[in-house]
């Protein structure tokens, strides 16, 4: 972390918000490492997260975003550090959330099952089940598309799926890695609207994304990792406007690998 700055950058930023404490807010991450083999991946990252917004991790290709992604959703742990969800450990506060992958794994059933399925395995009481599926493919625009083989579907309409199976259950975090990476600009657009709905509804979103024009269309903060540092942390409009560290003026120029 750079002399600290995307730490106090980020809490003045929360400071200023004014909207309603979320349940598993803030999100806090002091001094975290992650490393295999050697290999540090996460360097000493450190942030306070406390808007209920969306969150967008920017960088580059192998700058660590689905890393810290798996580390902030407890799928991995860290080497040093720790990372907690309002008062309560990266463990207790998974219940809570949902989250999906760069590319989704579709069950060998409907898209409708897919959804049933989740509920199935929380334990929701089977008579309502239906309901809460019904509700989330109308959300997801695949009403229609329901009884279809999932794994038949286009790419976009596998990440929709993906997303509303990940929502079913009304989490209150939604963690998303490249929810669009690969996608074509309709199905692009369809998604994105998707995030935007659930995130209007008050969900907080974690997203990771290396396309700059999304994040812009996206976050309301901007988290911009490279070479597993967290360089800057800042609203969504200071950074694009006038980012203060060189490696993320750099990115938005295209200087950096994307």
């Amino acid at each position: 972390m750079a002399d600290g700055a995307p730490h106090t950058e980020a809490r003045e930023y929360e400071q200023r918000d004014s909207i309603a404490k979320h349940p598993l807010l803030p999100l806090v991450a002091r001094g975290v490492d992650f490393g295999i083999n050697g290999q540090r991946i996460i360097d000493d990252v450190s942030f306070w997260i406390g808007s209920s917004g969306r969150t967008v991790i920017l960088g580059p290709n192998g700058a660590g975003k689905s890393v810290m992604l798996r580390l902030c959703h407890g799928l991995l742990k860290p080497t040093r550090g720790e990372i907690r969800w309002g008062d309560m450990s990266v463990a207790d506060a998974r219940e809570q959330q949902a989250m999906t992958s760069q590319k989704p794994v579709m069950l060998r059933r409907t898209g409708n099952d897919n959804l049933l399925h989740v509920l199935r395995v929380k334990g929701v009481p089977l008579g309502e089940r239906q309901a809460l599926v019904d509700a989330a493919l109308e959300q997801a625009g695949l009403t229609d598309l329901g009884g279809r083989a999932a794994r038949d579907l286009s790419g976009g309409q596998q990440q929709r799926l993906a997303i509303a199976r990940a929502f079913v259950l009304k989490p209150k975090v939604l963690l998303l890695d490249e929810p669009t990476a690969n996608l074509d600009p309709a199905a692009v657009r369809g998604v994105e609207e998707l995030i935007g709905a659930i995130g209007a509804a008050g969900t907080k979103i974690l997203m990771t994304t290396h396309d700059i024009a999304q994040a812009k269309r996206l976050a309301a903060d901007v988290m911009f990792l490279n070479q597993g540092r967290l360089l800057e942390h800042a609203p969504a409009m200071e950074f694009f406007s006038s980012p203060k560290d060189p490696e993320a003026a750099r990115f938005l120029a295209g200087e950096l690998p994307a």
